[in-house]
């Protein structure tokens, strides 16, 4: 490969770094100054002011469960292109993807033994 093939890739990170500086400048120079007044710092939630500082906490199960459905997710998206070439591998993409899914299932039955997908 030759360095002429990076010149996309060279424009395109040139191009989003201006835009970067663009519009950061822009807010700068172009957007409304705010004095932060006592006011304007306090915390307000749901139209009322809120009341002392209690800090709520999320229990570890809750981002257990937010990582379990990404990657559930993300690995549902390893079926588009398996569909895709399903008429050129034939046989093979079909034995290969039912493997596939067998693990996800696996994976699945195991979080859901240990109890992962339980909120209390």
């Amino acid at each position: 490969m030759a360095i002429t093939d990076y010149i996309p890739i060279l424009v395109m990170m040139g191009l989003a770094g201006f835009l970067v500086v663009f519009f950061w400048l822009a807010s700068e120079f172009l957007g409304p100054y705010q004095k932060g007044s006592m006011t304007k710092q306090m915390p307000f939630e749901c139209g009322h002011p809120s009341e002392g500082f209690r800090p709520t906490r999320f229990a570890v199960k809750f981002y257990g469960i937010a990582v379990l459905f990404i990657l559930f997710d993300i690995e549902a998206v390893f079926l588009y292109p398996w569909a895709v070439v399903l008429n050129e591998l034939k046989l093979f993409a079909l034995i290969e993807m039912i493997v596939f899914i067998a693990i996800l299932f696996v994976a699945l039955g195991y979080v859901w033994a240990k109890g992962g997908l339980e909120w209390d």
